[in-house]
């Protein structure tokens, strides 16, 4: 491209947004680029296109009014301090329950046993989630959980974030019990963690659909989830790779669905009420477990 030629259309302070105009007139049909200034991150068009540019992203606005900015869309760093509560809650309540044993009453009563979730105690898709076999099982799901649950909360907030990610893992744990019907049983967070990836891949072929993306650019996240999938999901002797392949498709029909549902993350009080509603949840799950 001849840069003398190029008329500036926008200066953006962020890259992301800058590049955001440009897939915009990309997916018109022009032929944009991003370049770096002192002033920030400048779009520009060539002098043909510009007139159609400047209309083309004004109508784009028009429809798409300005969203909160990601910064302050978990309210700061809240999805970063709530990911590492919920590792670190991971961790704690291991060193409760101790390793997985069939033995200890942790496991009896908590445990995603398919036929006593099938007769009923629907209570152990969630207390699962909770429960590891070893130190180094809960390890990885408390990192690896911690990265994508803060991915998520930094998009829909902590409070939601955490519902849909709880949802997503216990929605999986039972579709893996309608699938094996019998003689299974598992435990840990695993399904939330691909719960997650797949509530992210949801959520970006929505909003990339909605900022004008199409064809192969729309459906970009749902492919970089499904790589994490057969990355991080289908290794080791004891991975229960089909509760990680259900908590990730009920993770992506999730995100879809709050996506459209919900298109702007929650107010702080709402987020508070969900995350509260969430925590009780898992409390109340153990009660029932214990009753």
């Amino acid at each position: 491209m001849n840069e003398t030629s190029d008329i500036p259309l926008r200066v953006a302070a962020e890259r992301k947004l800058a590049e955001e105009w440009a897939l915009v007139l990309i997916a018109e049909g022009l032929s944009p680029s991003v370049r770096r200034s002192s002033e920030g991150y400048v779009l520009v068009v060539p002098a043909e296109e510009a007139e159609r540019g400047v209309a083309i992203l004004s109508s784009y606005e028009r429809e798409n009014p300005v969203e909160p900015h990601e910064g302050d869309e978990a309210a700061g760093y809240a999805h970063v301090v709530t990911a590492l509560a919920v590792a670190g809650a991971l961790i704690g309540f291991f060193f409760v329950t101790g390793a997985g044993d069939s033995m200890v009453h942790w496991f009896q009563r908590g445990s995603a046993d398919v036929e006593r979730i099938l007769y009923g105690e629907v209570w152990r898709t969630v207390t699962a989630l909770t429960l590891h076999a070893d130190i180094g099982h809960v390890l990885a799901n408390a990192i690896a959980g911690a990265v994508f649950l803060a991915a998520v909360c930094r998009g829909l907030g902590p409070g939601l974030g955490c519902a849909v990610v709880l949802l997503a893992g216990a929605g999986g744990n039972y579709v893996n019990a309608l699938f094996h019907g019998s003689f299974h049983v598992s435990v840990g967070a695993s399904t939330s963690v691909f719960g997650a990836v797949g509530v992210l891949g949801g959520l970006g072929v929505v909003r990339r659909r909605r900022k004008g993306a199409r064809g192969r650019l729309a459906w970009m996240p749902i492919v970089a989830s499904l790589a994490l999938l057969a990355m991080l999901g289908m290794g080791g002797e004891r991975v229960d790779l089909w509760a990680h392949l259900f908590g990730f498709l009920v993770g992506g029909v999730m995100g879809v669905l709050v996506a459209f549902a919900v298109p702007r993350p929650p107010g702080l009080r709402v987020q508070w009420v969900l995350g509260g509603t969430t925590l009780a949840v898992v409390l109340y799950c153990w009660t029932l477990a214990f009753a």
